[in-house]
């Protein structure tokens, strides 16, 4: 039997709302990160994680990341997904 498929929504902080979907992948969480360079530019790099462990574990990689590349400094944030049957509407 095939899984149910759904929407799934994350709504971060600053008001950004970002939708997965439809997908019958058991994500819970989405995880953001925005990189500011020493330009005054800024990097986004998102993803969706399967549990908030998961999504949490990416902050170790992102001060890594974060060295190697020079970011001046950056922005993680983990919010929870929200499911729904349905698209949002525009």
């Amino acid at each position: 039997m095939a899984k149910k498929k759904r929407y799934l929504t994350a709504m971060m902080a600053d008001g950004y709302v970002k939708t997965i979907g439809p997908t019958a992948s058991p994500f819970t969480h989405y995880w953001r990160i925005v990189a500011h360079l020493e330009d005054g530019r800024t990097e986004v790099f998102w993803g969706h994680a399967k549990s908030l462990k998961e999504a949490t574990g990416k902050k170790a990689a992102t001060a890594d990341a974060a060295r190697q590349r020079g970011w001046r400094r950056y922005d993680f944030e983990v919010v929870e997904l929200v499911e729904t049957s349905e698209p949002p509407s525009d």
